[in-house]
């Protein structure tokens, strides 16, 4: 990555309803929704963040322009006292100008102002950058996981190949 040059700190906002298009756009072109299907989001997903209590669901703005954003929840799981940092991405434009730590940041700020005692979030074994930004802003691995997989329709199909954006779609269209 070349140096960056020096910018003042793009201004964090509440995630509205104005921002949903954008955080889908540039979710979907950061991950890779084949290594972790579940890194897809829909739009029903993104907007339930809009009406949840306390929420930790912010964007870094350039004018108009979404250059990150995070979505975070207050419970995880079984666990109503923990924070979910659930979804971050950066544009590559502005990735290396300190984007991501400050949503990370400002997002365990408000899940602890919410009453969260810890934040937990999950990173595609593969996704190095992301678990070293996880890792300078505190965070520390504590359990592995493996996604098992099972194919459920010949492989050899035309329409089995096609990539998938949602896991919930995906797994709609092999049982059928």
């Amino acid at each position: 990555m070349t140096d960056a040059p020096p910018t003042p700190a793009l201004p964090l906002r509440q995630l509205g309803f104005e921002h949903l298009a954008a955080v889908l756009d540039l979710g979907h072109r950061v991950y890779d929704t084949e290594a972790m299907p579940y890194t897809g989001w829909s739009l029903s997903a993104v907007a339930g963040h809009l009406d949840a209590p306390d929420s930790a669901c912010l964007v870094a703005l350039d004018g108009d322009r979404v250059a990150g954003f995070v979505l975070g929840s207050v419970s995880f799981e079984q666990r109503a006292d923990w924070g979910y940092l659930e979804w971050i991405a950066v544009d590559p434009a502005y990735q290396g100008r300190g984007v991501a730590t400050r949503l990370v940041k400002e997002c365990c700020v408000r899940l602890a102002a919410a009453g969260a005692v810890c934040v937990v979030t999950d990173v595609e074994r593969r996704n190095t950058a992301s678990a070293e930004l996880m890792r300078r802003n505190g965070f520390t691995e504590q359990a592995t996981v493996s996604l098992f997989v099972r194919p459920l329709v010949d492989s050899s199909r035309s329409d089995a190949a096609a990539p998938r954006r949602h896991l919930t779609r995906a797994a709609a269209e092999r049982v059928r």
